[in-house]
């Protein structure tokens, strides 16, 4: 799912190579981190921002995704995190762990002790300085995905003085900068005396950040507002104003974009995206992203339900025909890996065999674990904006005998339901989060996760295993062992890596798509132009 980019280095400080074969020791995260000190510096030569460009988003925006602190290990808030705020450190173009507030940092030898250093001269949008405590503050109010998890293994964060920041972990954790900088919100900075001044809702309602753009406006359900802020460190935006309108339908986003009320699009499918790569002047933008979806079976521990048979959650995987619903979704470009979670460009990532389509012989499995008529399967729940998706794969189940009914919700509300348990039978689940193969195990399949409704102990205490593993290899092979008992037990089925299938009108020059390998949406926003004339 688009909830949520190529793959992070598994471990920032080690000597270990990331799946693009850098090999970053501790002593080179200094001068590697300086690099990014002058990749923005031609960008303050950059005129006064002019112009307005306006995206037709779809879903409705809430107010949660404008708090760093509540990112739910999904990629949606993102799409207003990098306009409004900034992190230490965050994948950027050719950078997977983009030097940002931070202008360097470097790890202790025992791996223990991280240092970050601020940039000098950092501002928050209300001409406050951005120091060492609104780090410190930023970190210990984070209450998102993968919370008890860094908290459980941070020992301390010290303002050491208004520019340094140090972490000092409780043992080794080579994810450290992975789970910090990339796969949670925990790294993105807010202002500590705005947020305690305002209060959280009042933060929500005007949030403040230190990112390449302002808050203007928000009206829920309708479009954000936000302005350039050309303070920011990186380089001055070139687009005076970016308004973020609601369009849920996507028959009414594609023709907002071809009769020039808006510039960009997010998720066209189907023939709706023939229609928009024909249009003379529209621009089809197609990405594989680091968005997997996949079909969970949440009552799968519970002895009573039909889903705790293997069998019937085999059978349920074999019904879904992957490639058809590919082609007539995503113009086949979607990539049906097999793998329920891990995307193929995260380190760690292990290729299971790719999915098999046999209805045939999921009436089979079903006959033989006491179905032979099918059964009644209750909800089906599912992101509303992926409604179109859980029709297909409803339909699919149908078909073999799984009689269940589509439960759509907005975006919002339906991930704190996914987070919060409340949903049986089967969730169409998604995301699109930063990371590696650990974060996604942590967050969907052991004890404690986010969207785990239950554990197997053999998982959990590999989970454990993997963690103090320093060695690369042996943590390697751990993990592809852990995907491969998801994989073997059928603890999910898998839908595809998802092609996000998007467009942009003739008054875009450079739209931000793809700047971020495998980042959904687009970014950074102070690169986006439009074109002159």
């Amino acid at each position: 799912m688009e909830q949520d980019m190529a793959s992070s280095h598994g471990d920032a400080g080690s000597n270990a190579p990331g799946r693009n074969g850098i090999h970053v020791s501790r002593r080179d995260v200094l001068a590697l981190a300086g690099l990014a000190v002058t990749a923005g510096m031609p960008g303050r030569l950059i005129a006064a921002p002019q112009g307005q460009l306006t995206w037709g988003v779809h879903i409705s925006l809430a107010p949660t995704w404008f708090d760093p602190a509540e990112t739910p290990g999904i990629i949606t808030p993102f799409m207003v995190m990098y306009a409004l705020h900034d992190a230490l450190v965050k994948p950027m173009p050719g950078q997977p762990m983009g030097a940002s507030l931070a202008e360097s940092w470097s790890a202790s030898e025992d791996a223990l002790v991280y240092d970050f250093v601020l940039r000098d001269g950092i501002k928050f949008h209300n001409g406050e300085p951005v120091t060492a405590e609104d780090v410190k503050f930023s970190f210990e109010r984070y209450r998102g995905t993968s919370h008890d998890l860094m908290k459980a293994r941070v020992a301390s964060v010290e303002a050491l003085d208004k520019r340094h920041v140090r972490f000092t972990l409780k043992e080794p954790w080579p994810d450290f900068m992975v789970f910090y900088a990339t796969a949670t919100g925990a790294g993105w900075v807010v202002p500590k005396k705005y947020v305690e001044q305002v209060g959280e809702d009042g933060f929500k309602k005007a949030p403040i950040g230190a990112g390449p753009y302002k808050f203007v406006s928000f009206n829920p359900g309708i479009e954000l507002t936000l302005e350039a802020f050309d303070g920011y460190w990186r380089k001055k935006p070139s687009v005076k104003r970016l308004v973020f309108r609601c369009i849920p339908d996507e028959a009414t986003r594609l023709a907002a974009l071809k009769g020039g009320e808006v510039d960009i699009v997010y998720s066209i499918r189907g023939e709706l995206a023939e229609e928009l790569r024909s249009t003379p002047g529209l621009t089809l933008k197609p990405s594989v992203i680091q968005g997997t979806q996949w079909v969970y079976f949440a009552d799968q521990w519970d002895p009573k339900s039909p889903w705790h048979d293997e069998r019937v959650r085999r059978a349920a995987s074999l019904a879904i025909d992957r490639d058809g619903i590919n082609q007539a979704l995503t113009l086949g470009y979607s990539r049906l890996t097999g793998n329920s979670f891990v995307p193929d460009t995260f380190d760690f990532y292990w290729q299971p065999p790719k999915p098999v389509y046999d209805p045939a012989k999921a009436k089979q499995l079903l006959a033989e674990a006491g179905h032979p008529n099918g059964f009644d399967a209750g909800e089906f729940y599912c992101d509303a904006s992926y409604s179109n998706l859980g029709e297909a794969i409803v339909n699919n189940l149908r078909e073999v005998g799984i009689r269940i009914r589509l439960q759509p919700f907005e975006r919002a509300a339906f991930f704190k339901g996914y987070s919060e348990k409340k949903y049986k039978n089967l969730i169409q689940g998604g995301s699109g989060a930063f990371g590696n193969a650990a974060t996604r195990l942590e967050a969907l399949a052991v004890k404690g996760g986010t969207y785990a409704y239950g554990s197997y102990p053999e998982l959990d205490e590999l989970f454990k295993q993997q963690g103090a593993e320093l060695d690369q290899k042996k943590r390697a092979a751990i993990l592809e062992k852990m995907q491969q008992i998801v994989h073997e037990r059928t603890m999910y089925a898998p839908i595809w890596q998802l092609a996000f299938i998007n467009g942009h009108g003739p008054r875009v020059g450079e739209s931000g798509f793809g700047l971020i390998p495998g980042f959904a949406y687009t970014g950074p926003y102070e690169d986006i132009t439009l074109k002159a004339g």
